[in-house]
């Protein structure tokens, strides 16, 4: 059940949306300035500006669906629901070790409500979960399309049933939480320094550069990366068929699917 479904102009903004994370995270790799290798958080000056970006597009994704009819104040609610719990999850589970539990969370919303439904609810719950935890720095832009892309992929997934699905889903998160650390990385890793094994050098050959960025992730970000898609699999696993019966009989109750219609009243009713 897709509930913020991707109709055209609601496609088009996430895609607008995606371009602009994808240039956030890569520019420094591909628009060589001589920032680059000097601040270890180089992205403090146009983080501002990601943010301020960012939530427009999610507000556009939004009204793109209510002008075309496709969602409604009870999609809204479930949304502003989960995005609470999965801002809550984050609370408890800050990120030690790389012990994210809320991710679980996003890959089945996304993966029971749609790949809108899931984009929109990945931004918004780590934007609640940084304000309530207080993660708000340059990094939460770039956390925000990183979790949004989590959501937005499990929820375009291949359609499959029964045992095969919670397998796929634990799957899924397993890659989606080492990727998730592997995408976040690139919003310091370019201007930091860390020797010339592992750090970005302004001006050399890109392949040599991300040969460099694959060093630096195996040595120093697996090992919070690995526990974090490892606790997202295990939580799928044990989790993922009752939370996913719920979501979907939520879907059923609620009839987000089914249209409004309002007929004239009998004048001898």
């Amino acid at each position: 059940m897709n509930l913020i479904r991707l109709r055209p102009r609601s496609t088009g903004t996430l895609l607008l949306a995606s371009l602009v994370g994808v240039a956030a995270f890569a520019w420094p790799l591909l628009w060589q300035t001589d920032q680059a290798g000097q601040s270890a958080i180089g992205h403090t000056t146009d983080a501002p500006w990601l943010f301020v970006l960012l939530l427009p597009l999610l507000v556009a994704v939004v009204l793109a669906e209510l002008s075309e009819s496709g969602i409604d104040a009870k999609v809204i609610s479930l949304l502003g629901m989960l995005a609470a719990v999965g801002a809550a999850l984050r609370a408890l589970g800050p990120g030690t070790a790389g012990l994210e539990p809320g991710f679980f969370l996003l890959v089945l919303a996304g993966r029971a409500f749609g790949a809108g439904f899931g984009f929109v609810l990945g931004s918004v719950s780590l934007l609640g979960g940084a304000l309530i935890s207080g993660g708000v720095g340059p990094w939460m832009p770039f956390q925000m399309f990183a979790c949004a892309w989590v959501g937005c992929l499990a929820g375009l997934l291949p359609r499959v049933g029964g045992r095969l699905e919670v397998l796929l889903l634990a799957t899924y998160s397993l890659v989606a939480g080492v990727l998730y650390g592997v995408v976040m990385n690139l919003w310091f890793w370019p201007y930091a320094t860390f020797g010339s094994d592992f750090s970005f050098i302004p001006g050399d050959a890109l392949a040599d550069n991300l040969h460099r960025y694959l060093l630096f992730v195996v040595a120093t970000s697996l090992g919070w990366d690995i526990p974090r898609g490892v606790l997202c699999a295990v939580l799928v696993l044990v989790l993922g068929r009752p939370v996913l019966n719920a979501f979907r009989r939520t879907a059923r109750k609620a009839a987000f699917d089914t249209p409004v219609l309002f007929e004239p009243r009998s004048p001898h009713a």
